[in-house]
């Protein structure tokens, strides 16, 4: 079960990893436009915005990876950064769009769970 929490763990990492370079790379590219249904003209005028956004996303994903790796605190970690990302899924999802929570707090949700139940003591 740890193997699987972890590989959940590792799993949200990679998504905000990858909402850090839609965020602060492809804003105003044609894959961020898509990916956020943005005007070319709304995506100029709230790049610093995203980018901004997109740093926090990357700060996330590195707690993530410091979680899996660490010798000491590693669970507390994972339970902390999983907890941060639940938080702004659900609050993404309540005041931008619906669908960050099946994106975002969805899979940190799970990873959150994985991670309490592995962490069990029989």
């Amino acid at each position: 079960m740890k193997i699987l929490a972890n590989l959940m763990v590792a799993i949200v990492a990679a998504l905000h990893f990858g909402f850090l370079a839609l965020e602060m790379v492809y804003w105003t590219k044609p894959l961020g436009l898509q990916v956020f249904h943005l005007t070319p003209e709304l995506a100029t005028a709230t790049q610093t915005l995203a980018a901004n956004q997109g740093l926090y996303n990357g700060f996330l994903a590195a707690g993530l990876v410091w979680s899996l790796f660490a010798r000491q605190n590693g669970f507390a970690l994972k339970i902390f950064f999983l907890s941060c990302v639940v938080v702004a899924g659900g609050f993404g999802a309540w005041t931008a769009n619906p669908e960050i929570l099946f994106v975002q707090a969805a899979p940190g949700a799970v990873a959150l769970a994985l991670a309490l139940i592995s962490n069990r003591k029989a």
